[in-house]
C-alpha cells in the first residue's frame, strides 16, 4: 500500500520566461518561500537578541545539536521518495546509540568494529522493513511502527532500564567532538551525505525510479522499473543512515540509555515533510529537507532565548508538522489539478 505521494510543482524555465516579473515572483514563492522565511527569522532574532543569537557560539550550537536530526530527516526522506514512510528512524536511534556504547564498554569490541556492526544492523533493519512493505504488502506506516516498537523493546531489554556507561576511546568520541573550520565535524558529515543523496536523487536513474514509484507505482512497474528492489533498497539506505545517526549520538552523549532517542522522531519527520514544501514543492528533496531542519533549529533557538518554556520545542515541532503536512497535501492537490487541466479534451 502507498502511504505518500510524490509530485513536484516547481515551475519550468519555459513557464517562468513567459510570465511578467510580478507573476514570476509569485510563481517562485512556493519554491523559495521557506528559505526566505528562514533568512527572515535569522534577521529578526539577530536584531532582537544581538548579544546571544548572531554569535559563533550559537551557530555552533544550532548546527551541532541538529546534525543528528538532519541525518534522521534525510534517512526518512529516502523512503518518502518512493511514497513510503519509515518510523524506525526515530525508534532505531535508541538501540543504535545504546549498542554503540555497550559493544565497546561491555563486550570489549574496538570502535571501528562497533561502528561497522551497528551500520550492518541498520541495513538489516531496513531490509526487514522493506520486505514487510513490499513482500508482505503491509502499509509502511504500520510495518515500521511495528518494527520500531519491537526494537525499542529490545533496547529496554538490553539496558534493563539502566544507563550503559564506561570508558570510550578518544577516537570514537572524536567522531562528534572534533571541530573543522570552527564548526562541529558532524555538520560536514551532513553536507557530504546531502551532496551524495542530491546527486543520486536528481541525476542518477535510481533517484528517478524512486520518484516515479512515489508518483505512480503501477505506471512505474509498467515502464520496467523494479519497484520491489528499489523500495527495499530505499529502506536499507534509510536504515544505514539512521544507524549512523545513532553512532554520532553515542559519540556525543558517551552514555547509552533507552529513554533517549524517541524525542528525535517528530523533528526528523517534520524536517522531511517541510522539505516537500520547498525547493521542489510537492516532492521530498534533499535541500528542502535541510531547510526544513534549519528553520526548526532557528525557530526553537530564538524562542528559547526569548525565555520560552521547556514545552516550547515539542509544541513548535508538532504545530510545524501539522502545517507541513497541510502544505504538502495542498501541493499534491494542486499538482493533480494542473495535470488535469493540461489533459487534451476527448476527441481533440
Amino acid at each position: 500500500m502507498q502511504s505518500l505521494k510524490s509530485n513536484a510543482l516547481e515551475p519550468t524555465r519555459h513557464e517562468l520566461a513567459a510570465l511578467p516579473p510580478a507573476r514570476r515572483a509569485l510563481r517562485l514563492l512556493p519554491v523559495y518561500g521557506l528559505p526566505i522565511l528562514t533568512v527572515a527569522l535569522i534577521a529578526l532574532f539577530s536584531l532582537a537578541l544581538p548579544e546571544t543569537f548572531p554569535t559563533l557560539l550559537n551557530l555552533r550550537s544550532v548546527l551541532g545539536e541538529k546534525s543528528v536530526i538532519a541525518l534522521l530527516s534525510l534517512a526518512a526522506m529516502i523512503p518518502m521518495m518512493a511514497g513510503r514512510i519509515d518510523l524506525t528512524v526515530g525508534y532505531g536511534i535508541v538501540i543504535w546509540h545504546v549498542l554503540a556504547i555497550s559493544l565497546q564498554t561491555v563486550y570489549g569490541l574496538d570502535w571501528v568494529s562497533t561502528v561497522l556492526i551497528v551500520l550492518a544492523l541498520g541495513a538489516l533493519l531496513g531490509a526487514v522493513n522493506g520486505a514487510l512493505v513490499e513482500v508482505a504488502q503491509i502499509d509502511s506506516f504500520i510495518a515500521t511502527l511495528g518494527t520500531g516498537t519491537v526494537i525499542y523493546a529490545a533496547a529496554l531489554w538490553h539496558t534493563e532500564g539502566r544507563q550503559v556507561i564506561g570508558p570510550l576511546p578518544p577516537a570514537f568520541t572524536a567522531l562528534y567532538a572534533t571541530d573543522l573550520f570552527g564548526l562541529p565535524v558532524p555538520v560536514f558529515y551532513v553536507l557530504a551525505i546531502s551532496l551524495g543523496l542530491w546527486i543520486v536523487a536528481d541525476y542518477l536513474p535510481v533517484g528517478r525510479h524512486l520518484y516515479a514509484i512515489g508518483a505512480n507505482p503501477r505506471a512505474a512497474a509498467l515502464n520496467g522499473i523494479r519497484t520491489r528492489r528499489c523500495v527495499i533498497g530505499a529502506f536499507v539506505a534509510s536504515g544505514v543512515l539512521g544507524a549512523l545517526a545513532g553512532v554520532l549520538l553515542a559519540a556525543k552523549l558517551r552514555i547509552g540509555q533507552a529513554s533517549v532517542g524517541l524525542e528525535f522522531l517528530l523533528p526528523a519527520l517534520v524536517g522531511a515533510f517541510l522539505g516537500s514544501t520547498t525547493i521542489k514543492p510537492g516532492r521530498v528533496n534533499v535541500w528542502g529537507t535541510l531547510v526544513g531542519v534549519l528553520i526548526l533549529a532557528v525557530g526553537i533557538s530564538g524562542i528559547q532565548q526569548f525565555g520560552g518554556a521547556f514545552y516550547v520545542e515539542p509544541l513548535f515541532n508538532g504545530a510545524t508538522l501539522l502545517v507541513a503536512i497541510g502544505l504538502a497535501a495542498y501541493a499534491q492537490r494542486r499538482r493533480a489539478t494542473v495535470r488535469h487541466s493540461h489533459r487534451p479534451a476527448p476527441g481533440a
